[in-house]
């Protein structure tokens, strides 16, 4: 029997599905869609030089800032490094729980971390400790949460960030920009005005880097809970007790330090010098009273003041501005006044404030001490 094998051959044969000008245009489209994608993907080179070019100047202008070492412990946050906040704006604050002018700063610190955290602004409070009790980490901790502070804090209690920083002073505001150098620096409370529109030119910064179109808010920040100072009217320095950080301000001359002295009231005091009854302790940044009552005696020009204070008991003491007992208008703020008599409770180590008189000028603070291990530290003025 004869096959017909050609018409088995046509009927078998696989039908054509693309006849080759179709394949052409095909792979044509594609060639271009993968140009297209490729070109896409690559880095704008001008925008990269422009960028290389800013950073090649920021190199001659402006110092790197070094990164957080010797941290013991961080509050509100996990360890930070520098590299990683890389691309945020930073602003470093060191503090101390019981300084009064960082304590000042901080109504500034909260209102910025509230305004600007959003738009890139990471604040970090490094606590670097003057007394020994600061560096306990259950003080710190309460002062934060006292404070309200929600930004990180990080423990640099044997001063390493301190001193890779270059710093010797509270308070101190360093600002670093996306690519980490340090931009601005400011010591001391004040100038808050400056510090926030830098804030502003460096998250505008990075808002450009990012391409992003939402703007900064320009309005500065005036914190409700901030305390003006007429730092003219203040005419008494910082007074230390203790004599590791004595500046010549003891009424008393030829004490030995971790002696035990007698102290009586002379019967002229000089303004700005510290005068104590009772027994007490010369200790290193502290004076300690020994006996079971013991008085201190300052003339100061100023109109608000302040102690570090603490008691390893329960002390109670009666303060007196200008001779009589505080009344509810010139009390200080950590004072109550009870039977005409204003009295301060001390226990915890913290800063006190303990007047806050009409007027700027000349006033006569007095301290009746009643009970032993209450430690006094210095004494702060506003």
């Amino acid at each position: 029997m004869s096959v017909n094998r050609k018409a088995i051959s046509d009927h078998t044969q696989k039908p054509k599905v693309f006849d080759k000008p179709f394949l052409t245009i095909v792979v044509v489209v594609f060639v271009i869609a993968a140009i297209i994608f490729i070109e896409s993907q690559k880095p704008d080179l001008s925008q990269a030089k422009a960028s290389n070019q800013e950073k090649t100047e920021k190199n001659l202008n402006y110092p790197r800032a070094p990164d957080f070492i010797g941290i013991e412990k961080w509050i509100n946050s996990e360890p930070l490094k520098i590299e990683q906040l890389r691309g945020k704006v930073v602003l470093v604050d060191f503090w101390t729980y019981t300084c009064i002018n960082c304590i000042r700063t901080l109504p500034y610190l909260k209102e910025w971390d509230k305004k600007y955290r959003d738009k890139g602004l990471v604040i970090v409070g490094v606590h670097t400790p003057e007394f020994e009790f600061e560096k306990k980490y259950e003080n710190v901790l309460k002062a934060v949460n006292d404070y309200q502070l929600k930004y990180p804090v990080a423990q640099d209690n044997n001063y390493a960030t301190w001193s890779i920083y270059q710093n010797r002073y509270w308070p101190h505001k360093y600002l670093i920009d996306v690519d980490g150098y340090i931009r601005y620096d400011y010591i001391g409370e004040g100038n808050y005005d400056e510090t926030e529109k830098m804030i502003q030119l460096l998250l505008k910064e990075r808002m450009g880097r990012l391409n992003q179109k939402n703007g900064v808010e320009l309005e500065i920040s005036k914190p409700k809970e901030a305390i003006e100072v007429n730092f003219s009217g203040v005419n008494t320095p910082e007074i230390y007790f203790g004599y590791q950080f004595d500046r010549g301000n003891l009424g008393y001359n030829g004490l030995k330090p971790d002696s035990f002295v007698d102290f009586n009231f002379p019967l002229k005091p000089f303004k700005n010098f510290i005068y104590l009854e009772g027994k007490w302790k010369y200790n290193a940044d502290n004076m300690e009273l020994v006996s079971d009552e013991g008085s201190i005696l300052l003339i100061f020009d100023a109109k608000n003041v302040n102690i570090v204070a603490g008691s390893e008991n329960s002390s109670e003491a009666f303060i007196f501005l200008n001779n009589e007992f505080e009344n509810e208008k010139n009390k200080g703020s950590d004072v109550v006044v009870k039977d005409n008599k204003s009295v301060l409770g001390i226990q915890e180590f913290k800063l006190y404030n303990l007047a806050s008189a009409e007027s700027y000028g000349e006033h006569i603070i007095s301290i009746d001490v009643a009970g032993k291990g209450f430690k006094i530290y210095t004494f702060t003025f506003g």
